[in-house]
């Protein structure tokens, strides 16, 4: 079942690239006592989200937090290390947290697997974005399958 505004975000983990090399980072610390803007990508380096996803939280990150949020995070079905190298590529630096959910648990227990087999991706997350406000979920916009409109930093600025 999928998540919805007012749920609490399951307990879970991300692997996350530290100066020691791979490590993780729990949902309680990821989300405990801050208001953060998290948004999923089906996958690292594919052109939406490198043309358009990234790009647009890393230069609404200024904005976003002057609307009260702490944290910027973004998470995909891909490994600890391309989602660093993404990151590099993205130029998301300290502004955007790259998240990186390998099994894809955290989108299937949150209710947003995608299956993308018939385009020889695997199982992925489906593109949405959301707030979460210590832990619970304040705003949630999920794109229509192929669609890129309301998962947007922009979109989320204009409904803060």
């Amino acid at each position: 079942m999928a998540i919805k505004i007012g749920d609490t975000i399951p307990s879970g983990k991300f692997g996350i690239m530290t100066e020691a090399g791979p490590g993780v980072i729990s949902t309680d610390e990821l989300f405990s006592g801050k208001r953060v803007a998290i948004f999923s990508v089906p996958g690292a380096f594919t052109p939406t989200c490198s043309a358009k996803h990234v790009p647009g939280f890393v230069a609404n990150a200024a904005a976003l937090k002057a609307k009260g949020i702490d944290e910027i995070g973004c998470f995909s079905v891909n490994d600890v290390f391309v989602m660093h190298a993404w990151g590099l590529d993205q130029g998301a630096g300290d502004t955007v947290k790259m998240l990186a959910d390998g099994n894809g648990e955290f989108a299937r227990a949150i209710g947003m697997e995608l299956d993308a087999t018939g385009f020889g991706m695997g199982h992925r997350s489906k593109r949405f974005s959301m707030v979460v406000n210590d832990g619970v979920i304040e705003k949630l916009f999920v794109e229509a399958p192929g669609a890129f409109e309301v998962s947007s930093a922009e979109h989320m600025l204009a409904n803060l």
